[in-house]
């Protein structure tokens, strides 16, 4: 290899490592750019040419017949992390780049061990468990189905039995497992181990959002709908209410110190003793302001976003635009209106003009 290569070949090595120290857990993230659609169809790029990384490049491979469950699972994440937070100051943007892949997809949140950081983890997880399991329910993998422990007994005293086709989440919630959390034992340097325990924590309370919120569904079997026999099965919630579940645990989301011994604890001296549960959201590092806008971490801020003059909430202009006031617009609508059908064959409306004020923050 002549000169000039080697010098290429260690500037590279330099940009990895670089980038690596900007993003120490960022690698696991770009998995989550499947779920954008710009990216492509997964299934046609083939598992070594996606934003994965060795491990589940993989299983990839292994389980080819998994990648449009990956990719829903990606999209259900983002779409409710956008849902969840569309009205706060931070609102779950993602960093849309030239070269989709190449770089982590929330961008510094990713990476900033913070509550927002949390968040992602855990819905991501979650997505990724709830779109697995819907495929193994509708038949769409050989390796998974219904759950085979719930086909048989229940209660005869009361009536009913176990039937249907219960949601196998266990599978789901392994998939998961295997798919996103990177042993802490390949990794190097103290704040990348803390970091990384976090999210493997968050990962794991994302799923369990997903087993804890399971219901029980029933159908009466009887003579005029007497329901004297009933068959039952245990199904996922609506993705949607694990989102708020999950939102429920940001917001009491616990810091942890930046210090891990034998195991994560609280930051706070008079609480350490109090245990963290395992569904628990945790974060080390506060977040940023995300008012203003700084373009060194990605933060856009909060100026031009649309606000609820009359709201007190987190979507009302006092609180959305950080108390620097807001910009009233007037909006014209056209649009059709009171439409007839007139025989025959063609359908009448008039023009409706309306004028709407919006409001946006300085």
């Amino acid at each position: 290899m002549d000169r000039a290569a080697l010098l290429g070949l260690s500037r590279l090595c330099a940009l990895w490592a670089a980038l690596l120290a900007l993003f120490p857990c960022g690698a696991q993230g770009n998995w989550m750019w499947l779920g954008i659609a710009s990216f492509g169809v997964p299934e046609k790029l083939g598992c070594a040419n996606l934003p994965l990384n060795s491990r589940q490049k993989e299983l990839c491979k292994k389980k080819p017949y998994l990648l449009p469950s990956i990719r829903e699972g990606a999209r259900l994440g983002i779409q409710e992390c956008r849902s969840q937070f569309k009205h706060e100051r931070w609102n779950c943007l993602v960093t849309v780049t030239a070269q989709p892949g190449t770089s982590p997809l929330f961008g510094y949140e990713l990476s900033s061990g913070t509550k927002e950081t949390a968040f992602i983890y855990a819905v991501m997880a979650a997505g990724l468990v709830h779109s697995v399991t819907r495929s193994c329910s509708a038949g769409n993998m050989t390796e998974c189905s219904c759950d085979t422990t719930l086909q048989n007994g229940g209660s005869a005293s009361e009536g009913w039995h176990w039937g249907g086709c219960s949601d196998d989440v266990q599978y789901g919630m392994w998939f998961s497992r295997k798919f996103l959390d990177f042993p802490i034992r390949n990794t190097t340097g103290k704040e990348r181990k803390v970091l990384l325990a976090m999210n493997l924590h968050n990962n794991e309370a994302g799923r369990q959002a997903v087993a804890k919120l399971m219901s029980l569904d029933c159908r009466c079997h009887g003579v005029s709908g007497s329901c004297a026999v009933k068959t039952c099965w245990k199904t996922m919630s609506s993705f949607e209410k694990i989102g708020h579940l999950l939102k429920d645990k940001y917001e009491n989301s616990i810091q942890i110190s930046d210090k891990i011994k034998r195991k994560m604890h609280r930051r706070e001296k008079d609480q350490k003793k109090i245990p963290i549960h395992k569904d628990d959201l945790l974060y080390v590092n506060k977040s940023p302001n995300y008012c203003v806008e700084d373009k060194k971490l990605g933060i856009p801020g909060t100026q031009g976003r649309e606000c609820n003059r009359t709201s007190e909430g987190a979507d009302g202009c006092n609180l959305l635009c950080c108390g620097r006031g807001y910009n009233t617009h007037v909006v014209r609508h056209v649009e059709r209106c009171e439409c007839k059908f007139i025989w025959c064959c063609y359908v009448r409306c008039r023009r409706c003009e309306s004028m709407t004020d919006v409001h946006t923050c300085k």
